[in-house]
């Protein structure tokens, strides 16, 4: 019984570090992405990079929110960013039609959103900036380089921190 469970228990970390080693490569780009500040839109099988400077060429918006978390906390905070249907429709994405828009973050984390939330005026953002200052990214601690905030999701469970990819379906 002691011999299978140690040979069950081999084969086990075997695959845990196979696993661990393909996903090195995977993980490396996405920390290089966010440092870079990039994102990558997906839609009809395109992906297209986009980054900061393009981005800071849209019109910029500044709102306060609200962001009330499970622990019963609510904090005010101002937003800098762009409305998330300004950049698909910089980018010419087919927005007619699409059910859905799917954001993933660096972590894997990934929520959906319907079309009518995200081309509703003044709701979808795409924010690099809280209380005036830069979104720090993840390994320092952050919430950025980008965040999705939905001003209309009283809760915030659908804010994207580390935002890396939107895709339309």
């Amino acid at each position: 019984m002691n011999k299978v469970v140690l040979i069950s228990l081999g084969v086990l970390v075997i695959i845990v570090g196979v696993f661990a080693y393909l996903n090195t490569q995977d993980v490396e780009d996405r920390h290089l992405n966010q440092r870079e500040a990039k994102m990558f839109l997906v839609a009809d099988e395109v992906r297209i990079e986009t980054d900061f400077a393009t981005i800071l060429e849209l019109e910029e918006h500044r709102f306060t929110a609200t962001l009330r978390s499970s622990d019963g906390t609510s904090r005010d905070h101002t937003y800098t960013g762009v409305l998330m249907k300004d950049l698909l429709e910089h980018y010419g994405l087919p927005l007619e039609g699409a059910e859905q828009v799917v954001t993933t973050a660096a972590d894997g984390y990934a929520i959906a959103l319907a079309m009518e939330e995200v081309l509703q005026d003044d709701n979808v953002y795409i924010v690099y900036e809280i209380d005036g200052d830069p979104m720090a990214p993840r390994e320092d601690g952050g919430s950025g380089p980008y965040q999705l905030v939905i001003r209309e999701d009283p809760f915030g469970q659908r804010w994207n921190k580390h935002l890396m990819e939107i895709k339309i379906p």
